[in-house]
């Protein structure tokens, strides 16, 4: 059997295998639907087999994924950072080396303008026209004035994830924008593009990729929210790409700088005091304030740039520091239209910031790195006044984890190990949102509100998966008790930092409680009776004094101190053995009962030991006034008085010490019972 499985695995992966000549050779050579049945369980084995294996790899191999991917991510933003470093530094360099060398590039323009008239910019449009032409969806490109052509040529695209080739691309780099058309390949005719994407060239960085064969040759396009990844044809095309982009934005900027500054008017020239009207009813135009804001700086001209360099490497903190500058730079400053211009682009530059930023506190985002790991986003979006959308996000993400938590943990066959650590798993969650939440949220006190409702439900959640694996599962009373009382410990730790559910952990749990003990009542009363109609009313016989010390210590672990004087010789016990078994299985259900206790289950409790112990006490009643053997009946008395003066003296005052004031129910019904003294002469009976 192992070598058919070991040739059917290597038939099928194979490299030549064709699964539909497989398929028809089998259906061929099979005698019957028995044959088939049996070849497909085998495949079946394979396949479950195989799934095995990759399941048990992936669980190997996970932690190192992870770790990878932290790695890959912290390269990125380093490589992004080093890249904008570069990218500086080459740009103060070359305003130095321009700066150095001006006269000399004034009399090698002079030279060359002489030698080779440069064209005009009619020609460039001409040249624009001529090739847009070529691409369908272009007619309106050309309507933009003053729009030429700088420098275009072939790419190839490659998806940014897999880093597989997508397509074949021409780019067209114009004086303001950037155009990228794809390649119809199965077209005849003039037209060999068609119209892709066209990118404004402030909306998009350039970032140079480091070769990594066979990945080389390659450089970056990056526009919030996406990215875009271009090969040239070699590494000399390469360059020429990049220098040419960076000049034409840089080209661009400076023309837009220096528009802006002509479209400035001067300040007009202020009258002598002399010749200013003193009429109030004059209909002057106020002088134009947008003088007093200088928007000329070099800082506020690259803001908006800026800001998407910051963005693309996912630095929020120098973004939001950015805003904060302007806000503070334009406070109590006049809303002119340049102004509001401003204010538009960047306004638009921090509705993009947001998006990223709820993006990181979505529950899709990886939930391992604990509470701490959603601080960077939180603090910026309450920086940005998006405090409620902090809170808001910051606890659904807390709730997901928190989820998920519960749901990978392993249910075990002890369901008291696995509420162990159902507890430990959810409480520890609870505590670190809850010290984190103080921590970003410490001046939005109107937040709380939303962690303490956040709070309930996810105790709601707890109860849910708490109750299916203990309640549900019909566990017995001593491990429901165990388990509710490891709750409610983890519960009361919360309190430390003032956070108190306990009332919200016992409601929720209130309902399966009283179904328990109502259920474990029933089981006693049930097992007492069946006792009862066998009862002998004779002497128990322990046989051993092992059993006999046994027994002595079980009573006194139920709370019985004086059991030793219904001991004899020869290990027997001067009481039925009806009336021990009762006893032991009532104080257990007593001390039980005291683990589950909550305030809303007094009288549930109370109610369940009064039926319990009724039971047992009209059968005696019943076994005194049926008897007529004056022994027996002096036996029965004996066991009757043991349950009036020491039973249920215990369970009275276990009862109050367990919750803290009287149970009255119980002290009325010892009182309304009393055994008769021992009389040959007269009939023995309790009232």
């Amino acid at each position: 059997m192992t070598d058919t499985a070991g040739r059917l695995r290597k038939q099928l992966e194979s490299a030549n295998f064709d699964p539909q000549n497989y398929v028809k050779q089998l259906s061929q050579q099979s005698d019957g639907d028995r044959d088939l049945q049996e070849h497909r369980q085998k495949i079946q084995t394979l396949a479950d087999e195989t799934a095995q294996n990759l399941k048990k790899n992936v669980y190997k191999n996970y932690r190192q994924f992870i770790e990878t991917a932290k790695e890959i991510s912290y390269l990125e933003s380093e490589m992004y950072q080093l890249s904008h470093i570069l990218t500086e530094q080459k740009s103060i360099m070359e305003s130095i080396t321009q700066a150095l060398l001006s006269t000399d590039k004034d009399e090698t323009s002079k030279e060359m303008l002489a030698a080779f008239p440069k064209e005009t910019e009619e020609v460039k449009q001409r040249t624009l026209t001529t090739l847009l032409e070529r691409v369908e969806g272009c007619k309106n490109i050309m309507e933009t004035p003053g729009r030429y052509l700088v420098y275009n040529g072939d790419l190839v695209e490659y998806d940014v994830d897999s880093m597989s080739s997508i397509q074949k691309v021409h780019a067209f780099l114009m004086n303001d924008c950037l155009l990228i058309a794809t390649w119809l390949a199965t077209r005849r005719g003039t037209e060999k593009y068609k119209y892709n994407a066209l990118y404004d060239l402030e909306s998009f960085a350039i970032v140079n990729v480091k070769d990594h064969p066979p990945m080389k040759d390659m450089f970056k396009i990056l526009m919030f929210p996406e990215s875009r990844i271009f090969q040239a044809e070699n590494s000399k095309v390469k360059k020429e790409w990049l220098e040419i982009l960076d000049e034409t934005k840089k080209n661009k900027a400076t023309k837009d700088k220096h528009k802006k500054e002509e479209e400035v008017p001067h300040s007009p020239v202020r009258p002598e005091p002399s010749s200013v009207s003193t009429n109030p009813f004059d209909d002057e135009e106020p002088v134009d304030a947008e003088e007093a804001v200088d928007l000329s700086l070099e800082w506020i001209q690259d803001l908006p740039e800026d800001l998407d360099v910051c963005i693309a490497q996912r630095d929020f903190e120098g973004a939001v520091d950015l805003l904060d500058k302007l806000n503070e730079y334009l406070k109590d400053q006049p809303a002119s239209p340049r102004v509001k211009e401003l204010r538009g682009k960047v306004d638009e530059r921090v509705r993009q910031l947001t998006e990223v930023l709820v993006f990181e506190l979505s529950p899709d985002r990886s939930l391992r790195g604990g509470p701490k790991a959603t601080r960077r986003a939180v603090s910026q979006l309450i920086r940005l006044g998006q405090s409620t959308k902090a809170c808001e996000l910051f606890l659904k993400n807390r709730a997901a984890a928190v989820q998920t938590a519960i749901r990978q943990l392993r249910i075990e066959g002890a369901t008291l190990l696995y509420i162990h650590k159902l507890c430990n798993i959810f409480f520890t969650s609870l505590l670190e949102t809850a010290k984190e939440f103080e921590t970003d949220f410490a001046g939005n006190t109107g937040c709380y509100s939303a962690f303490v409702v956040w709070s309930r439900s996810a105790v709601r959640m707890f109860v849910d998966a708490f109750s299916k694996q203990v309640f549900d599962s019909k566990e017995s009373l001593s491990t429901a008790a165990e388990c509710v009382k490891v709750a409610k410990e983890h519960c009361r730790q919360l309190s430390d930092i003032g956070l108190d559910l306990t009332f919200t952990l016992q409601s929720l749990l209130v309902k399966d409680v009283k179904a328990a003990l109502q259920s474990y009542k029933e089981v006693i009363m049930e097992a007492t009776k069946h006792r009862n109609s066998e009862e002998m009313w004779r002497k128990m016989n322990l046989m051993t004094p092992e059993a006999l010390a046994k027994l002595k210590e079980e009573m006194r672990t139920c709370g019985i101190a004086g059991f030793d004087q219904y001991t004899g010789d020869n290990c027997w016990v001067n009481l039925s053995y009806t009336v021990v078994a009762f006893t032991k299985q009532m104080m257990g259900f007593l001390e039980e009962g005291l683990k589950l206790y909550f305030p809303e289950l007094h009288m549930v409790l109370l109610e369940s030991l009064r039926e319990i112990i009724l039971v047992a006490v009209q059968h005696v009643d019943y076994s005194l006034r049926c008897e007529q053997e004056p022994e027996k009946k002096a036996f029965i008395l004996q066991n009757a008085s043991f349950l009036h003066e020491t039973v249920l003296v215990v369970v009275e005052r276990r009862f109050e010490e367990g919750v803290g004031k009287p149970a009255k129910q119980l002290q009325d019904l010892r009182k309304s019972m009393r055994p008769v003294r021992v009389n040959p002469e007269s009939t023995m009976s309790m009232v």
